[in-house]
């Protein structure tokens, strides 16, 4: 790895002071070996660590960066707001201004909550679903990620339609009871699992496009077929796109696949870097959070002004330029394009998941469609592969089991500097 003196000694003290030297487990780069590296600055494409490595970013953190690091109208968004203050604890007329463009954005958006998080976005989104319904259970996928509230921090049970245990330390066994899991792109085990919960199912929650198994799209009808289930069995159908809202399309991955959810979860793009999380949906739905209906959810920094002066930049320019996606998908497919050439000449069992500008590079020759295929993938070649990206000066997500996310800063010219760092770390496996 490149040299990391600063980071290192970066990394020995924060482990006094925070769980595990981070603020979140994936960059403790466990899955991949070595010290994580601590970030300085970024600008455009590239991230500048404590030691003055430079790299190419393919994390954009987390999705958020769809335009690249540093864009002139969300700092200048963000300078202005800060000279009014940095909260106030109370209404602001960019937060009806944000609320009206996402609504305007994304047509099965009536109406949206703002708050600070994607995990706060989805924990909304259920207690909102079951207090709609009147019923308290819910199904989710395995592999989907909707952030680490209780309900979701659920393994499948010794069954496909059991019920979930617990699989973290504090989610009580009652919590588990509440969710059931199935795997993700199999539509006979949803009915199987609602035939033997009818009744008493207030949500289905699914990643339309999955990015915590990696990027593991839907199979044709899949996404069609929930919709139908929902509509007959009158339940809440809710799609979690935190990472998808506005990085697919406009509408996020309900506009690429023409299916409308009943609740969306929000979060990443729509801060423009900063923590914003949202959900929205029917007005006879969303009518029923406090202080209009009975179901509470509350914030002192939601709709925070900063935040909200962010987020509108990033959406305002999203919203105006009609070839960003267009661009992105280019770009994107060309780095797949270039993966696959390297891997196929070097015989080395792969499978390639893109769509748009979210693209996963699997070690395994199985086609990757949930996350039991998904962990066929050979862990221990991609962690080599992360260190050896990181000596060529591509910065990977540190997880074989998250997407890359690609920005609009990253031009052809830096598209083919990433290929030939990845043609000279996977020749380096051999």
């Amino acid at each position: 790895m490149p040299e990391s003196k600063r980071s290192t000694q970066l990394f020995e003290e924060a482990q006094n002071y925070i769980p595990g030297g981070v603020n979140s487990p994936v960059r403790a780069f466990k899955a991949v070996g070595g010290n994580p590296l601590f970030i300085k600055r970024a600008h455009g494409a590239y991230m500048i660590d404590e030691d003055d490595n430079q790299y190419i970013d393919l994390i954009n953190s987390w999705g958020p960066m769809i335009l690249g690091h540093g864009n002139e109208q969300i700092q200048e968004a963000v300078a202005q707001a800060i000279k009014d203050s940095l909260s106030f604890g109370a209404p602001t007329a960019m937060e009806v201004k944000m609320a009206e463009l996402i609504c305007d954005m994304v047509p099965s958006i009536d109406k949206v909550r703002m708050v600070n998080s994607g995990t706060e976005a989805t924990m909304s989104a259920i207690r909102l679903a079951r207090g709609y319904t009147g019923k308290s259970k819910i199904i989710k996928f395995e592999g989907c990620y909707h952030g680490h509230g209780d309900s979701f921090l659920i393994a499948a049970g010794s069954g496909a339609i059991t019920l979930g245990e617990p699989n973290s330390p504090g989610v009580t066994k009652g919590v588990a009871q509440d969710t059931i899991t199935v795997p993700f792109n199999d539509l006979n085990k949803v009915h199987e699992a609602v035939a033997a919960s009818r009744g008493n199912i207030a949500a289905i929650i699914v990643e339309p496009v999955a990015g915590n198994m990696g990027c593991v799209l839907p199979k044709d009808g899949f996404l069609e077929g929930l919709r139908s289930i929902c509509d007959a069995e009158g339940i809440v159908l809710i799609f979690d796109e935190v990472m998808t809202g506005f990085r697919l399309s406009k509408a996020g991955a309900q506009g690429v696949f023409n299916v409308q959810a009943d609740i969306t979860t929000l979060g990443k793009i729509i801060g423009g870097g900063m923590p914003v999380g949202a959900y929205g949906g029917k007005r006879e739905i969303m009518d029923f959070v406090s202080p209009v209906g009975p179901v509470y959810q509350a914030g002192t920094l939601s709709g925070n002004p900063v935040a909200m002066a962010a987020g509108y930049a990033m959406l305002s320019q999203i919203n105006e330029n009609e070839t960003l996606y267009n661009d992105l998908a280019l770009i994107t497919s060309k780095l797949e394009n270039g993966f696959q050439d390297i891997l196929d000449e070097l015989s080395l069992p792969y499978t390639i998941n893109r769509i748009g500008s979210m693209i996963s590079l699997f070690f395994t020759d199985k086609k990757v469609v949930d996350f039991d295929t998904a962990k066929s993938s050979n862990l221990s070649l991609f962690g080599k592969y992360f260190r050896n990206m990181l000596d060529n000066g591509v910065y990977l997500p540190p997880s074989q089991f998250e997407t890359y996310f690609v920005s609009t800063a990253i031009t052809k010219e830096i598209a083919d500097d990433i290929i030939d760092a990845s043609r000279k770390s996977l020749k380096a496996l051999l």
